[in-house]
């Protein structure tokens, strides 16, 4: 079987905040691109900002490395804030309507295990 996934967005991590995992415990995390403002990078996972080819939306997956996510919630300012600023929250919870603007939701699963290199994607099937 072929795999016909298109790649929405495409990007690495390049760095991680000291406080980056402290927001596992509430299920969320945040990339930043590199050009994050000095206060905000501690609490940030790093990534080169990278444009989406297309707007991001329900259905299509988050993969962290050879993890996957079904996005089940999209925020209205989740593709524009990742062109511009690599910048969203990525909420763990499975939520079916987006109460912030800047937050991608995903199903609930395990946290994922990230580390400088880690590949992120967004994918359409």
């Amino acid at each position: 079987m072929i795999n016909m996934q298109k790649v929405i967005f495409k990007t690495q991590v390049v760095s991680i905040g000291e406080e980056a995992l402290d927001f596992s415990s509430i299920n969320m995390l945040i990339f930043f691109g590199e050009n994050a403002p000095s206060a905000l990078k501690p609490s940030c996972f790093l990534i080169r900002v990278s444009p989406t080819s297309m707007p991001i939306t329900t259905g299509m997956r988050l993969q962290i490395d050879n993890q996957s996510y079904v996005i089940t919630a999209v925020g209205n300012e989740v593709s524009d804030n990742l062109n511009r600023l690599g910048h969203i929250a990525v909420r763990f919870t499975g939520e079916k309507k987006a109460d912030l603007p800047g937050s991608l939701y995903v199903e609930k699963k395990d946290f994922p295990i990230i580390s400088k290199g880690t590949v992120v994607q967004i994918v359409s099937n």
